[in-house]
């Protein structure tokens, strides 16, 4: 039988080191599937929804540095959108095939037909639609190049009647090249970077998910200057490990001891970092970013400098500049107060809750205990980030995963299972909040069918937790937040394997222990407080009035239980609030 485009695709993907295509097969993808199954080096994941597929692709990605997903025709596309919007604002690449109507069909408001330039354009690096044979290798080419340097989605559409044609050989090239240039700002620049950090006295240092390939480098940087180094929620596991300068998270899951370092701070060094929030930003500080996109530079704050290089080319050719500074008053004065910050968070561990009220911090807390030392973490959006931010620690080799820019529910399900497949001997833990885990309960399915070890622990706080946390700090008493779930536990057993439902704090310790000893996958249904709450690092007033106009409009609507509750719950924030 003569070479299809379809084979042609297949061999291209391999030989880029593409091990898996996540899809619901059917329809225009039937030609792509077959010859998925003829190669025998690729192999078709049966994902349930095509947005499951998505965000597996999004997490493999991520930790091998390609992956694929594929949708078919019309909603196959359309579900493919949230995922993609995630991995492509992640920066992580991924390879997605479109199929789509035989070409003779198009402009004819065909069955299913979805114009996919239109429908991707606005989270792809490149979206193009293949038309011909010769076109294909070509353009697949090109998608992989671009998803690789430009660090996104790449999509690549496919006409059904074009996957079945003869192949064509390709003028071009059939690989893609990989490079690491070094790239750093020019001598000058540094000088310019090394003479301000040497004549302020308060230095602190903020890191990104782009200096995580630089953890040593920064180190003896903050060694030098004498600087705190704080860190984003994507950076956390690359700087927080084996680093004596560490003074935490900043942002609305944050700590307050990083916003109050890099407030006291003469100069802040901002490293790899595109922290969006603007507000938690000091603005009468001296503020210096590098950056590898330098498109980045100085659109969350205003830069004294703004210069553009791989964080660890950049400190690496910075530090023989740096003068070692003898005083360490400032930073001795923000590691003291990273203690109490720390101390407080211990609070809601040593208080594990009661029956049906399991504190959500004593049951993170009690996970990062128990994971393997190179676990992999994926995170739902809302308060699981929230726990995994605050008590899972770094250890240099552990790594987490979440909708971290999109901020979309529902992901950690989905991407512990590209987590899974890509590193089977690791242990891989879901923090799944109630909400997320029922948007995209079908794919548990995916996870028996491939006898997945993940272990899914939900934090089934029976709410949309931090929907009901916003609601409140704007002074509005929170209105269909709550949920009525169904028996994860007995839905795990039902899909085929463990599930554990914990209702007593007592009971947690040991659940966790023998789900996390099992060799496939479990389902940890624990019965968290739905009243705990998490305050930002940086309380405003208007949070503060918010938050007390919901208490009064919850007890003058009879609602008198469920505030004292939540004033219960959280006693030691609302201290800090009074």
């Amino acid at each position: 039988m003569s070479k299809k485009v379809a084979d042609q695709i297949v061999e291209m993907l391999v030989a880029n080191n593409v091990k898996r295509i996540y899809a619901v097969t059917g329809d225009s993808l039937n030609e792509l599937n077959d010859a998925v199954r003829r190669s025998g080096k690729i192999k078709w994941i049966h994902v349930r929804h095509e947005e499951a597929g998505a965000y597996a692709a999004a997490a493999e990605a991520e930790l091998d540095g390609l992956a694929c997903c594929a949708g078919s025709s019309g909603p196959g596309h359309v579900h493919l959108i949230n995922g993609l919007y995630d991995a492509h604002r992640s920066g992580v690449p991924v390879i997605a095939i479109a199929s789509t109507m035989n070409t003779n069909d198009f402009g004819t408001d065909y069955f299913q037909s979805t114009n996919t330039i239109k429908l991707f354009d606005d989270c792809s690096c490149y979206n193009e639609i293949a038309t011909t044979a010769a076109q294909a290798p070509r353009m697949l080419q090109s998608a992989i190049q671009h998803a690789i340097h430009h660090k996104g989605v790449a999509v690549f559409g496919l006409p059904g009647d074009v996957s079945g044609l003869p192949a064509e050989e390709s003028a071009t090239a059939m690989y893609n090249y990989r490079s690491n240039p070094v790239m750093r700002p020019s001598d000058e620049e540094l000088g310019s970077v090394a003479a301000l950090l040497n004549s302020n006295a308060k230095v602190s240092i903020y890191c990104g998910i782009g200096a995580r390939e630089a953890h040593d480098e920064i180190i003896e940087l903050a060694a030098l200057l004498k600087a705190p180094v704080g860190y984003s929620f994507r950076g956390k596991m690359g700087i927080q490990y084996d680093n004596p300068y560490e003074v935490g998270m900043t942002g609305l899951i944050g700590l307050p001891s990083a916003y109050h370092a890099m407030h006291e701070s003469d100069v802040v060094l901002l490293l790899g970092t595109d922290f969006p929030y603007a507000p938690f930003m000091p603005t009468k500080n001296k503020i210096i970013q590098i950056d590898e996109k330098p498109e980045r530079l100085g659109r969350r704050a205003k830069l004294d400098l703004g210069l553009a290089g791989k964080i660890k080319d950049s400190v690496k050719a910075l530090l023989p500049l740096i003068k070692n500074k003898t005083d360490e008053s400032f930073l001795k004065a923000q590691l003291d107060l990273y203690d109490k910050v720390k101390e407080n968070l211990l609070t809601y561990v040593h208080d594990k809750g009661r029956e049906d009220n399991i504190s959500p911090e004593f049951v993170a807390s009690t996970i990062n205990q128990l994971a393997a030392n190179d676990a992999i973490f994926t995170l739902d959006t809302g308060m699981c980030c929230v726990w995994g931010a605050r008590y899972i620690q770094s250890t240099g080799k552990r790594l987490m995963l979440g909708s971290f820019n999109h901020g979309s529910m529902a992901n950690a399900m989905p991407m512990a299972i590209g987590a899974s497949l890509a590193y089977p001997d690791r242990q891989v833990i879901a923090f799944c909040g109630d909400g997320g885990l029922s948007m995209l309960l079908g794919d548990l399915a995916t996870i028996k069918q491939y006898r997945l070890p993940i272990k899914l622990v939900v934090f089934n706080n029976r709410s949309l937790g931090m929907v009901k946390l916003e609601m409140e700090v704007q002074g509005l008493p929170d209105n269909e937040t709550d949920m009525v779930n169904p028996d994860f536990a007995m839905v795990a057993l039902a899909m085929g394997f463990r599930g554990i439902t914990v209702n007593e704090p007592d009971e947690v310790h040991n659940a966790l222990k023998d789900a996390f000893l099992e060799n496939g996958p479990v389902l940890i249904n624990i019965m968290t407080n739905p009243a705990s709450l998490a305050m930002p690092p940086k309380v405003e007033w208007e949070q503060v009035k918010g938050y007390a106009l919901s208490m009064t409009k919850l007890v003058l609507g009879g609602r008198m239980d469920e505030a004292l509750d939540i004033a219960k719950s959280n006693y030691r924030h609302l201290t800090e609030l009074l």
